[in-house]
């Protein structure tokens, strides 16, 4: 399974590899009010991946802590309800 998940990669990075190498020519961006900027359009696409990368991370990890403090609150009301109601006899037979 290892192996296979090196050749996986492999040639994952290598079409990458082929893509970014077709792909170089410059291309113009246009932002509000600012001038043209040149970059190779590879950069242009790494940038933008990284950004939605960083945002979907960013998303994850508020979600995630707002399930942990869900989680610990409930944690904390089934203890006191565990305190709160009687225990049961011990000869219950």
């Amino acid at each position: 399974m290892i192996m296979v998940r090196w050749i996986v990669g492999a040639v994952v990075f290598l079409f990458l590899l082929v893509v970014s190498l077709k792909n170089s020519d410059p291309v113009k961006l246009w932002f509000f009010g600012w001038g043209p900027w040149e970059a190779p359009l590879i950069l242009v696409l790494l940038i933008v991946f990284a950004i939605g990368v960083t945002a979907g991370l960013l998303v994850g990890a508020v979600r995630a802590a707002r399930l942990k403090r869900q989680l610990n609150r409930l944690r904390r009301d089934h203890a006191r309800h565990l305190a709160a109601s009687p225990a049961p006899p011990a000869d219950a037979r």
